[in-house]
């Protein structure tokens, strides 16, 4: 009757070198410097071999609790006092409380084993990642604008490097106005802005990312809010903990427009599509 045998990298090089001395292949002494052993040990391999076959070879330890491993009194006591105490602590922090308060010594990976084991801990792999509600897109033209910068080769080698500001309909995804500046900056976003409200009017709201020119970067306003607008979201936040920047005063000073800081993600899936498409209907065109 055949059975299946586990056996270690280690464990089938010895297999090789045994059969090659009962091949008369090699002799003790070779084996013995190949495998890094003694005449004897080499010797005892042999005769495991000859009585048991290739399963005398491997070890007898393999799927056998270690001898030094903890008792299961102390392993409950140790889980006990994580779920009264500790329950909200991880597995190296909970080693130390355990050891610092109650003179209990495990090993961290020993004790993360255990919580894991115990459904106390979840690694991260296993945890869920958080899953965002994608936000809809509004119903109207025109009622929501998105609003970026891409820095590129807009003219190949025939020009410098430069920003193409962008504003996107949220409803329909449409281009609206495109406005090609030096950089991303808050003179050439206003005048881009002046350009777009010339023709299509004013929006409920401009969405932008976190860029500098619409949301301030100071270090003792780094927790601000990421909604940066005028008396309609003031009541979130006071006037002290507001701050502003030059193109959010603009949207807010005349007629009334909102500016929120955001994350964009839809709107810059497009320049590479954009990029392709200008550089080529350019060159066919001659428009360098």
């Amino acid at each position: 009757m055949s059975c299946l045998i586990t056996m270690s990298q280690k464990e089938l090089h010895r297999l090789e070198v045994i059969q090659k001395i009962r091949d008369r292949r090699l002799s003790i002494i070779q084996a013995a410097e190949l495998l890094e052993l003694s005449r004897s040990q080499v010797h005892r391999l042999l005769q495991a071999y000859d009585r048991f076959g290739e399963a005398g070879l491997v070890s007898k330890k393999r799927s056998r609790p270690s001898n030094r491993r903890h008792s299961e009194d102390f392993r409950n006591a140790a889980l006990d006092l994580i779920r009264e105490r500790y329950l909200d602590f991880g597995p190296t922090l909970a080693r130390e409380k355990l050891i610092e308060l109650h003179q209990i010594s495990v090993a961290k990976e020993t004790l993360r084993q255990w919580m894991t084991e115990a459904g106390i801990w979840i690694s991260r792999r296993e945890r869920k990642k958080r899953v965002f509600q994608p936000r809809g897109r509004r119903d109207c033209l025109g009622e929501f604008v998105q609003i970026n910068g891409s820095h590129h080769w807009w003219f190949e080698n025939r020009g410098p490097k430069c920003a193409l500001l962008v504003y996107i309909d949220d409803a329909t995804g449409k281009l609206l106005h495109l406005h090609f500046a030096g950089s991303e900056n808050t003179f050439d976003y206003l005048h881009a802005t002046k350009a777009y409200l010339q023709q299509w009017g004013k929006p409920l709201a401009f969405y932008s990312d976190k860029h500098g020119v619409f949301r301030a970067t100071h270090a003792s306003w780094r927790r601000s809010p990421s909604i940066l607008c005028h008396p309609h979201h003031q009541h979130r936040q006071s006037k002290r903990s507001m701050p502003r920047t030059s193109s959010d005063s603009a949207a807010t000073s005349t007629s009334p427009c909102n500016l929120i800081c955001g994350s964009i993600v839809r709107l810059w899936s497009l320049p590479g599509l954009v990029q392709v498409r200008m550089n080529i209907n350019r060159r066919r065109n001659n428009c360098y």
